[in-house]
Parts: C-alpha cells; sequence; structure tokens
C-alpha cells in the first residue's frame, strides 16, 4: 500500500499563485508515476498533468501548460504541483494519485492510478 496525503490547498486571488504538495508513503517500483487530477462541482475528474520519478518526466494538460508545473523531492517522496496565474476555472478539489507500470498513454487516465489522496481544496476567488 502507498498512502497520499496532500497539502497547501486554500484561497486565493485570480491571478495569484499556490503550491500543493503530495507526500508518498513509498514508491511501490522503479516505474513509479504520480500525477494530479482535480474535479469541480458537478464536472468529472479531470487530469491535470503527472511525472514519472524515473527520470522525473512532466506532462501536463493543455488546460495548464505554462501556468502549472509539476516537481518532485525525490529524497522526501514528494511532489509539488505549481500554479501560477490562477483563474476561478481552477477552483476544484485537487488529488494526487500514484500507481506503477503506466504507459505514456495512459499517464492521464484516473483509472490507471492505485492508490489516492483524499484531496485538498483549491479556491480561485474573481
Amino acid at each position: 500500500q502507498v498512502q497520499l496525503v496532500e497539502s497547501g490547498g486554500g484561497l486565493v486571488q485570480t491571478g495569484g499563485s499556490l503550491r500543493i504538495s503530495c507526500v508518498a508513503s513509498r514508491r511501490s517500483s522503479n516505474n513509479f508515476a504520480m500525477a494530479w487530477f482535480r474535479q469541480a462541482p458537478g464536472k468529472e475528474r479531470e487530469f491535470v498533468g503527472a511525472i514519472r520519478w524515473s527520470g522525473g518526466h512532466t506532462y501536463h494538460a493543455d488546460s495548464v501548460k505554462g501556468r502549472f508545473s509539476i516537481s518532485r523531492d525525490n529524497a522526501k517522496n514528494t511532489m509539488f504541483l505549481q500554479m501560477n496565474s490562477l483563474k476561478p476555472e481552477d477552483t476544484a478539489v485537487y488529488y494526487c494519485a500514484a500507481g506503477s507500470g503506466i504507459i505514456l498513454s495512459s499517464l492521464s487516465s484516473a483509472r490507471q492510478y492505485a492508490y489516492w489522496g483524499q484531496g485538498t481544496q483549491v479556491t480561485v476567488s474573481s
């Protein structure tokens, strides 16, 4: 089992920045991947971005490219999501997810991730 704990959510004004974090209790394998998803009220869960732990390659959804950035602290098993130029439509619960053996073309699929955090609320006021 892998436990994931998110932190850092909150309320921010339009155009502001926020960084959220996700700590994993362990990495289940060498081909470990972590991702951020978000879900706004009444909407489906949406892929935000992912990072492959080996090599540190990152992938971001088109809706957040240029504004959001995923990074990691290898020693602390921690993934970060730096969110800049926030918009009201970024308001959602942000979930951390983790899994192993996920091929590149499936990184954006929530079904590929075996482990999920409890979520952290990000609210962007207009």
